[in-house]
């Protein structure tokens, strides 16, 4: 019954972590206009009943430019980290299966790109790319796949010596095909919570970026340009325009952390005798 009880309480960690993140999404998508509205009789109000994280400087709701914020932020970490996710099991993949030329190659550019300081390998990837959504999008997917890649490889590498790869070898069974058959059924948990995992990361540094004036455009309510702008009003007392944004990505972050870590302890068979 403990048994029970403690995988049941995992699920319901995951369920709530996802349903909160979902009404998130959703309510940002579809406070989207309200968050550009201003109205200049109500500007600098202090948090109440009615502004719950208060209005800024130009009147704007700053509950509901938050929650676009983290909306926006939302969507694309899902799409960067889907990118990295993808990219890292592929060259995970090829580098613990082509041999050990290309397994030499893909390590060797695994540690090139952990080598170089993160926040600027995404800030020179994203202005490449132009910025704006795009730029930050594959700036995020091309600096977070190497991790993932070498729990990838490492599972790989160990699979390789299974006694039942070594048969379907033996029969004449192709790389592809014992890839396919025989690795990715295994392989897809350490993928889908690799990949949950990811996205924290992927906000945290779409907003670090944006705060630095290297992502999305001003006019855009973007959490890092809510932080960002709420700098310059902190010294006028105006203590609500950072706080109340940076708790709430706080909490996005932590969320995924939580889905992740339940997912993790769900998809692992040992957790069930815990």
């Amino acid at each position: 019954m403990k048994c029970l009880n403690g995988r049941m309480l995992t699920v319901l960690s995951f369920g709530v972590a996802a349903l909160f993140l979902a009404a998130i999404t959703i309510a940002g998508q579809a406070y989207a206009e309200s968050a550009l509205a201003t109205d200049f009789s109500r500007k600098n109000l202090e948090p109440c009943a009615q502004y719950l994280f208060g209005t800024d400087w130009l009147g704007r709701d700053m509950f509901v430019r938050t929650l676009t914020g983290l909306s926006m932020s939302i969507r694309m970490g899902l799409l960067a980290a889907g990118v990295s996710s993808v990219l890292a099991f592929i060259v995970g993949t090829l580098a613990a299966t082509m041999g050990k030329a290309v397994d030499s190659f893909i390590t060797w550019g695994i540690d090139l790109v952990m080598g170089i300081p993160h926040i600027l390998l995404l800030i020179l990837i994203s202005y490449a790319f132009g910025k704006g959504f795009k730029g930050v999008v594959i700036g995020v997917a091309f600096t977070h796949w190497t991790g993932l890649a070498r729990v990838i490889r490492g599972e790989v590498l160990q699979l390789k010596e299974a006694p039942y790869i070594k048969v379907a070898q033996r029969l004449g069974m192709g790389r592809v095909l014992i890839v396919w058959k025989h690795m990715v059924p295994h392989l897809f948990p350490q993928f889908l919570v690799g990949l949950i995992l990811m996205f924290p990361h992927a906000i945290l540094h779409e907003a670090s970026i944006t705060f630095l004036g290297f992502g999305l455009p001003p006019e855009q309510p973007a959490i890092g340009i809510i932080l960002s702008e709420s700098m310059k009003y902190l010294t006028m007392g105006n203590w609500w325009l950072a706080v109340f944004p940076g708790l709430l990505l706080v909490f996005t972050v932590a969320l995924f952390d939580v889905a992740g870590e339940s997912l993790r302890k769900l998809l692992d068979p040992g957790s069930a005798h815990k």
